[in-house]
């Protein structure tokens, strides 16, 4: 790629959360430097295994914390680092190749002074599937993205799709505080309180189980603490 960054590109970062995947992050960040010169950040959620030595070959900033707090404050990370920065927009994509580096020029086509938060969906485009999830995940994805859509009235068919671009100046006024995997329900949930504009793109859906991570826990364990977010957010929301 040429090394003459365009303007939309100085003010983007690509942040990728990283736990634990010491032998998939180094092709993932070879294949998403394909398709962005500017920066990228790993925030690398206190990963135990080669993770950091793999990362460290590559040329991009790491912030590191020092024990695993979880998904959603590897995302709040990211999204302070970038406002401290003055970028304008943070991408944020997963380093287990269930998001295609090569989709990253469509989010940056739709960047713009309309648009909050551009989000994949898995779901959006069946033709762009490659494999098929666990019936369990997709079913909680179904009731809890059903959930939000009648809350937020935003249009969404997959409300837990990490592939996303936030505004940077709009997310942090959101003042997200959930640090695990619940961190969506409470941005769809604050940021159609605050007004914020929401676009979904079509994004292939791609499965892979490693065996961690949210699909690591109980189906109803899941949906009770969506569910609980969900309420706690809404409470704060009618007092707010």
């Amino acid at each position: 790629m040429c090394d003459i960054l365009s303007p939309m590109e100085r003010s983007v970062v690509l942040a990728i959360p990283v736990y634990n995947e010491g032998p998939r992050v180094g092709a993932v960040l070879e294949q998403a430097r394909r398709h962005l010169s500017g920066s990228i950040l790993v925030v690398d959620d206190g990963s135990t295994d080669e993770t950091p030595s793999v990362v460290a070959n590559h040329d991009v900033q790491v912030v590191r914390h020092e024990e695993n707090y979880g998904y959603g404050a590897a995302l709040r990370t990211a999204f302070r680092w970038a406002a401290e920065r003055g970028l304008q927009w943070c991408i944020t994509m997963d380093a287990d190749w269930q998001h295609e580096p090569g989709c990253i020029p469509l989010f940056l086509e739709l960047l713009g002074p309309t648009v909050d938060i551009v989000s994949g969906s898995r779901y959006l485009n069946a033709g762009l599937a490659r494999d098929e999830p666990p019936e369990d995940r997709r079913w909680v994805n179904q009731v809890v993205t059903e959930l939000l859509k009648a809350v937020t009235r935003y249009p969404l068919t997959d409300a837990f799709c990490g592939f996303r671009a936030y505004r940077v100046e709009a997310v942090e006024k959101l003042s997200l505080q959930d640090s695990g995997y619940a961190l969506p329900v409470e941005l769809w949930i604050k940021a159609a309180h605050c007004g914020l504009s929401v676009k979904e793109i079509a994004v292939p859906l791609i499965y892979h189980d490693y065996g961690k991570g949210v699909g690591a826990r109980p189906t109803r364990e899941r949906l009770a603490q969506y569910l609980a977010v969900a309420a706690e957010v809404l409470r704060w929301t009618c007092s707010s």
